[in-house]
């Protein structure tokens, strides 16, 4: 008798088990996090000294969100290398700021749910960042924020974009710990500038003076390891 008890025990345990097993989340499925898809921010404007050093921040501050936003382990951030291809097959490359209504026909090309588009001006040294959320299954533009600083202050304004682009519009949150993290590096705005122009030398394709101009942000400014991580994928390829 006691083992037709035990039996029906290990019996019973089983079937209690299975259901439990059935909800474990298959790591090997699709990627259910709501997918962010970043353009370039376009020059709106630039005045002042050392204007003419900014236009690949319309390049440098779109990867630099990108990476910001990809702190945030709910979120599944769009490869900028995916988005121009499809921009070029589009021919949209080169057709500068980019409309809430094509940001979403892009974004669902490269399986986005939502595109951040956005524009950046600056005044004498005064900087200002302008960043939307479109909802890419309407098209409808569900959120506006800006920001704005002193240029030096251009990591800080990132990072303070990114935190803020997510909220109220149904995303998951950065958690308060990461974003203290990321808030604490000290970037000056020399560095942001100087990966900007590295990013654009990469895209056009002249490898070797984006590992040089890499090689030389990583010695001048450890802290920047967006250009460390750089330099080491290039020169891996």
């Amino acid at each position: 008798m006691d083992a037709r008890k035990m039996m029906l025990v290990t019996l019973m345990g089983g079937l209690l088990a299975a259901p439990l097993a059935a909800q474990k989340p298959d790591s090997t499925g699709p990627d259910r996090r709501p997918g962010i898809a970043v353009f370039r921010f376009t020059n709106g404007g630039s005045f002042g000294k050392d204007r003419e050093d900014l236009a690949p921040l319309e390049v440098g501050i779109q990867q630099m969100l990108l990476t910001e936003l990809a702190q945030n382990t709910a979120l599944r951030v769009v490869d900028r290398s995916a988005l121009n291809q499809i921009l070029e097959e589009q021919n949209l490359a080169t057709s500068g700021r980019v409309d809430a209504a094509t940001a979403a026909r892009v974004g669902k090309l490269v399986g986005a749910r939502y595109a951040v588009t956005g524009v950046f001006i600056d005044l004498d040294n005064h900087f200002r960042l302008d960043g939307r959320v479109v909802d890419v299954e309407t098209g409808e533009v569900l959120k506006t924020q800006e920001v704005d600083a002193k240029r030096d202050d251009l990591y800080s304004l990132l990072v303070q974009l990114a935190s803020r682009i997510t909220k109220g519009v149904n995303l998951p949150p950065l958690p308060v710990a990461v974003q203290k993290s990321r808030e604490s590096r000290a970037i000056p705005a020399e560095a942001v500038t100087l990966y900007s122009r590295a990013q654009v030398y990469q895209d056009a394709g002249r490898t070797q003076q984006a590992i040089e101009l890499y090689r030389m942000i990583a010695q001048k400014f450890p802290q920047m390891t967006e250009a460390q991580q750089a330099l080491h994928q290039l020169s891996a390829n």
